[in-house]
This record gives C-alpha cells, structure tokens and sequence, in this order.
C-alpha cells in the first residue's frame, strides 16, 4: 500500500507540475509593458485635425512603431531600447490612443494612416521602415497602398485586411480581454479625456466592425518590400487570413513567431526584434 500510496503522490505531483507548465506558457500572458528610455525629443504634432503624441529615440536610419487598437507607444519599450542603439526611433499614440487627441470624426484607417504621414511630414522625415503591430501592421499595408513613397518597408505582425481576418471568438479570449482592461487603465493614466475610455473604445469597435475591406486587386499593387508576421497561438487574426495576405501582396515574406500570441513583442522581444532585424536585411 506504502508503495502505492508514494506512486500517487508522485503523479499528483507531476501533474500539478504539468499543469502550472501549461498556465505559465508565454503565449497566453499578457507580461507588462515595459519602462520606455528616456526619449531623445519628445512632443505634440498637430497633424490634420488633432494633436499626436510622438518620441524619438536614437540616430540612424528611422523606424516608425505603430502600436495596436486601444493601446499606446509604451509596449514598444523593448524594441526602443535595442533599435535605439544603431537606429533613429519614432514612436507615436496614434488619434485617440494614449496621449494624442482625437476629433469628431469617425476613426478610420485611412485617416488613422493620413495622421502618420502629416506626422513624418512635421519631422522632416522623408521614408521609414514601419513595424506596425496588429491596427498599426493595418495602417503600414495602408500607407503602403496609398503613400508608398514614405517608406522603405512595411514589417505588419498580427494585422488583417478584410474583417473576416479577425476570430469570431476574440473577445472571449482572457488574454486578450486582459488587454482590454490594461488597455483602459492606460487610457485613464495618459490620455487627455481620461473619462472617456468607453465611449473612445465604443468608437473603435464601431471601426472594426466595417474595416479594413480590401480587395486582393489592391493589395497586388503594393510595391514595398513588406514582411507579414503572425504569433503561432494569435488569438485574434486568423493564420489562414494572413497566408493570403503574403500571397495577395507581391513579394510579401511570412513569418510565423513560435511560441507567442497578438502580443508577441511583449512576450518574445529577444525573437521580435531578431524576426525585425531580418526583415530589414532582407532575409
């Protein structure tokens, strides 16, 4: 019986073991945003019809980070302390997000889009490789289309072009709902109307509810190099939607990130940055 008795402490054990394995895999936390460098300069740029929260960072060739939908420039903080040290950084809250303001108009990419070129514009910056992230991978294939000149490449991790490219079950997600939630105590922190996070994140699901609609025709036009990455275990954008994607976009490169989610650049910064780095040498 004694016997018996330690054989199943012993697979008790490891399975406990097991268990709390499979709850600390790195694809389904949420890990926090880091603490930003402190920046170089910093800013408000009015830009169209609103004033846009930027920070530079370092010198060199220019890369534009474009955080994702109801977030901020803060999850870049990893990636703006390794591009820094051979790179100039621009990151920026885009229209309603983080510190930037937003207008009565209706959020849309194109205009979420337009407010990134004003912004280059107001930098005197004349191309950039953008690493757009989930709606800011949207807005890169975006300016891609519609202002090719502004850039040298477009890196999208997690982005979808048509709304059939999100999972029904996204918002079901605890990681993701998680997000949510973070996202919203941020919001409260940072932004200008810091009481006004349901009815901003009311006005973006109204967005991603209609867009982004495009049609393969538009996306074989595109003519920038553009690398498409998708975290293995995304629970938003589906990785059959973003195989079309590389298929429809000439010459597009597909990265699949192992072991991470939609927030793969908080989870595996080390592999995110090494996946960013290939992509501007061309590998």
């Amino acid at each position: 019986m004694r016997g018996t008795a330690i054989g199943i402490l012993t697979f008790f054990s490891m399975f406990l073991a097991a268990a709390g394995a499979r709850s600390a895999e790195r694809w389904a936390e949420l890990p926090a945003f880091p603490s930003m460098p402190a920046a170089k300069t910093s800013g408000m740029a009015e830009v169209n019809d609103i004033k846009m929260y930027y920070a530079e960072y370092g010198e060199g060739d220019p890369i534009l980070f474009i955080h994702g939908g109801l977030g901020n420039a803060e999850v870049w903080g990893h990636q703006v302390a390794d591009f820094a040290r051979d790179h100039r950084v621009i990151v920026a809250d885009s229209r309603g997000h983080g510190r930037s303001t937003r207008s009565g108009q209706p959020f849309g990419y194109d205009l979420m889009t337009s407010d990134c070129v004003a912004l280059l514009d107001y930098l005197k910056i004349e191309k950039v490789t953008l690493v757009g992230w989930s709606d800011g991978g949207i807005i890169g294939i975006d300016m891609a289309m519609k202002h090719p000149e502004k850039l040298t490449r477009v890196i999208a991790q997690a982005a979808n072009v048509t709304t059939d490219g999100v999972k029904n079950d996204v918002l079901e997600n605890k990681t993701f709902s998680h997000y949510i939630e973070v996202a919203g105590d941020q919001y409260r922190k940072l932004s200008p109307t810091p009481t006004e996070y349901q009815a901003f994140s009311r006005q973006m699901f109204e967005m991603w509810a209609t867009q982004p609609a495009w049609t393969a025709a538009e996306l074989a036009k595109i003519s920038v190099p553009v690398t498409l990455a998708i975290g293995d275990h995304d629970e938003a954008v589906k990785l059959d939607h973003t195989e079309m994607m590389a298929k429809d976009i000439p010459g597009a490169k597909l990265v699949i990130l192992k072991d991470a989610s939609h927030f793969a650049m908080l989870q595996d910064p080390a592999g995110y940055d090494a996946m960013i780095r290939d992509a501007m040498a061309g590998r």
